[in-house]
């Protein structure tokens, strides 16, 4: 880093190939976390015959206005050394073989999220969102207006181009619902859509990933963020928020939050975090709904096509409610 660099020097982070841009990916997006200094330090992947380097730092984002971002960009040295070639011969320099370019990891062993997740935008508004069936969305209620058409992308994935399909808003709940949900009907089905595994189970300290249009929006397709579950809170024995250490940026809301060791989604993104004391955000201490509070209204709405079997999220109890304000639950009375 710049501070004390003898203190500093070849220190180590670990992250996830979050995006790819640019020609032959040239560019690549990783949320190992590098503070001002490393520029032109490598990055390295591991391999049977030790770690091999692929890509060199060029920048590292941290503060994007009062949200810590936490994610670095990285410069292809494939891009690096096919651009160089020509000058290197001619200066004489023998030119190095050029390496394996750098590839997104599957978010997950099992499905890949790719294909469940969405760019949902509202005039100017625009989020992330989850399929649940050919024709059926879940994405958060302030990402999107009641009755409002929307505009779905499908992210790129394998066997799948790019795809723009129309939805509107059948459901979003109460804006004095803890749940930040809106429930969005396609025009038309997704061809060949595989649904995602649906987690029953949520571990505590479990590898996780977010994937969603944070960070860079819209231009570049869906980011992966790398944590894990920092909490389950439950209510009364059930499971009604998960927190997580993904970094999550404005435009994350209502993606998948994935486990990465099943591939199974375990909930919706709805927040980060915000102290509103001093106006910072903090992107890796995030909330998400369990999928396990979503299940039920979701199996009752494909049976019955009836937009009121999700009327139970707005119906959540007090101890509910209190988790999402963030308010202590009061303790067991004393008996003395």
């Amino acid at each position: 880093g710049a501070l004390c660099p003898d203190l500093f020097l070849n220190t180590l982070s670990t992250g996830v190939v979050s995006n790819l841009s640019g020609e032959e990916n040239a560019l690549v997006l990783t949320d190992a976390r590098c503070l001002p200094g490393t520029e032109g330090g490598g990055a390295f992947v591991p391999s049977p015959a030790g770690p091999r380097l692929v890509a060199v730092i060029a920048a590292s984002f941290c503060w994007k206005g009062a949200e810590w971002v936490g994610l670095t960009l990285l410069c292809s040295l494939a891009a690096i050394v096919r651009s160089s070639a020509g000058v290197l011969g001619e200066a004489g320099i023998v030119v190095p073989p050029v390496p394996g370019q750098v590839a997104a990891v599957q978010a997950g062993s099992g499905q890949d999220p790719l294909g469940w997740v969405v760019l949902v935008e509202c005039g100017a508004t625009w989020g992330s969102g989850v399929l649940l069936a050919p024709q059926l969305l879940l994405t958060c209620r302030h990402v999107v207006e009641a009755g409002s058409r929307l505009r779905l992308t499908l992210a790129v994935s394998p066997g799948r181009a790019a795809t723009v399909l129309k939805g509107h808003v059948v459901f979003a709940t109460e804006e004095s619902s803890p749940f930040d949900v809106a429930v969005v009907e396609l025009e038309e089905s997704v061809p060949g859509f595989v649904p995602p595994y649906l987690a029953d189970t949520f571990l505590p300290g479990e590898e996780v990933n977010v994937v969603g249009f944070g960070a860079l929006g819209r231009a570049c397709g869906p980011s992966v963020t790398s944590g894990i579950l920092s909490a389950v809170v439950a209510v009364a024995g059930r499971p009604v928020m998960l927190q997580t250490t993904c970094a999550v940026h404005g435009g994350s809301s209502g993606g998948p939050l994935v486990s990465s060791r099943s591939g199974r989604l375990l909930g919706i993104v709805i927040s980060n975090t915000r102290d509103t004391s001093v106006g910072a955000t903090y992107p890796h201490l995030n909330f998400c709904i369990p999928v396990s509070v979503l299940q039920p209204p979701v199996e009752c709405y494909r049976r019955t096509a009836d937009p009121a079997a999700f009327a139970v999220l707005n119906q959540a109890g007090q101890g509910v409610r209190a988790a999402w304000r963030l308010q202590r639950q009061p303790g067991p009375l004393s008996k003395l």
